[in-house]
């Protein structure tokens, strides 16, 4: 496990205080002064709890927003000093839901047994060790050797990686999904669609993976999309099946709770197409972003050689979407509503491109990275790549809420992504990375040069 120094923002631990007043030169405590506990006691009177607990709100939002996340505990901490009435109020669960929310975008406890501030606690000392360079690196063998058929399987490859709060699945150039434990890094099970007539080679390549702790999706080249609940376990059954002649080559698919979206190349017009996830009805079809890419798209049937697109689901029910020349912004709500759109003179290195809560990450071909603001694709911060170049052999990248993953010649390398600054490199060297993935907890990295799911974990002892 990776260690550093320490952060210098307060842990949320403080945050609730201790004792009533402030430590003297001498170790002791100091008494707050007549004049003092009058204002204090004038202040109880003044401000009732339920609007002491709005302002700590407001002020952890505001410091989260101007300084970052990990700033949101010293504001809170600091506040909390102000005399013991605004500290009772950091035992409100209300207000850690509300900010692990709001600060943190966790919509549920990690853990059924845990109070809202645990789970704020957890978020803020994962996030702190991403950026103090703390990890416990370990490794998956992939594929499972009980559950593949060497004869059939040659020269397989890992395509797309996705996480969820105790499940990593990895889905392959021929079709088949593994699931594993994230804790024990067991595997847990094999998914292979159901095998149809198709065109080219490499028509059920997974091109995306939508997973969550009760059910995993995914989607293939051809448009067939999967669905299986793991939690608990059902049947795999195709929910949709794909008309690769008609809407061309699926070239990317992900999705939330709400939503499942695919980027397709291949035929004029139809670059989007919108599922509603509970009815699993299709709600649009649309958008030209990829018609300069449809020879592209119908070219990795036979060939997975480069990166034709990508989309990515942020947090607020928009979907950022790709190309090696274009980036647009739509509204999954109202699907026919473009939220931004620009063209990049210079180009783009797809691979690079992700999205988390309210940002995304591009690189254009120079090695220029541009963190920007989803809804207004405003620039939060930039940073140069050394050694990138090309497509897929220019290497990956992937970002979480905070930092941003860089996987270029087998070395993995870290930017804060509110400020731009590089941070470090994993001590661990890899081959070639055909798929890249991070969350809050974990970054994992597939290698088709090692068989090996590579997996960094950042999560608070």
């Amino acid at each position: 496990m990776s260690t550093s120094s320490s952060s210098s923002s307060s842990s949320p631990d403080e945050v609730d205080g201790g004792g009533g007043g402030r430590r003297g030169g001498s170790g002791e405590l100091e008494r707050p002064s007549t004049s003092r506990i009058s204002r204090r006691r004038f202040g109880n009177r003044v401000w009732p709890a339920p609007f002491i607990e709005a302002l700590a709100a407001q002020v952890a939002i505001d410091a989260f927003r101007s300084f970052g996340r990990l700033s949101a505990a010293s504001a809170l901490f600091n506040l909390f000093q102000v005399c013991s009435t605004w500290r009772a109020v950091s035992r409100s669960d209300l207000l850690w839901q509300n900010l692990a929310q709001r600060i943190w975008n966790r919509q549920r406890r990690l853990h059924d047994t845990w109070t809202w501030r645990d789970e704020f606690i957890y978020r803020h000392r994962t996030a702190n060790n991403f950026r103090q360079h703390r990890y416990v690196y370990t490794t998956i063998e992939f594929p499972p050797p009980d559950h593949i058929n060497n004869d059939n399987n040659e020269g397989v490859t890992c395509l797309r990686l996705s996480l969820s709060d105790h499940y990593l699945a990895a889905g392959f150039s021929n079709g088949t999904v593994y699931l594993f434990h994230l804790d024990t890094r067991l595997h847990l099970s094999t998914f292979h669609p159901e095998q149809r007539d198709r065109l080219g080679r490499f028509p059920s390549a997974v091109t995306g993976i939508i997973l969550s702790d009760t059910q995993l999706v995914f989607a293939t080249l051809d448009g067939d999309i999967h669905v299986v609940m793991i939690n608990p376990p059902n049947p795999l059954r195709r929910a949709h099946s794909g008309d690769v002649v008609g809407d061309g080559a699926l070239v990317d698919f992900t999705g939330c709770n709400r939503w499942w979206v695919g980027l397709y190349a291949g035929a004029p017009g139809r670059s989007f197409h919108v599922w509603n996830s509970e009815t699993e009805e299709l709600v649009f079809i649309g958008g030209t972003l990829t018609d300069p890419e449809s020879l592209m798209g119908w070219h990795l049937l036979d060939q997975l050689t480069e990166f034709v697109g990508r989309i990515r689901v942020t947090s607020h029910e928009t979907a950022m979407a790709c190309t090696s020349l274009r980036v647009i912004v739509f509204d999954l709500r109202n699907q026919g509503r473009v939220l931004g759109d620009e063209e990049f003179q210079r180009g783009l290195m797809v691979g690079f491109a992700d999205a988390s809560d309210e940002s995304f990450l591009v690189v254009d071909n120079r090695g220029l990275a541009s963190v920007r603001r989803v809804e207004s694709l405003d620039e939060v911060s930039r940073f140069t790549l050394r050694g990138a170049g090309g497509q897929r052999g220019g290497g990956l990248g992937c970002m979480n809420s905070g930092y941003a993953m860089i996987c270029i010649g087998g070395v993995v390398r870290v930017w804060n992504t509110e400020n731009g600054a590089y941070l470090y490199s994993f001590r661990e060297r890899i081959g070639e990375a055909n798929a890249l993935i991070a969350d809050e907890r974990y970054v994992v990295a597939a290698s088709s040069s090692d068989n090996i799911l590579h997996l960094w974990n950042f999560g608070a002892p």
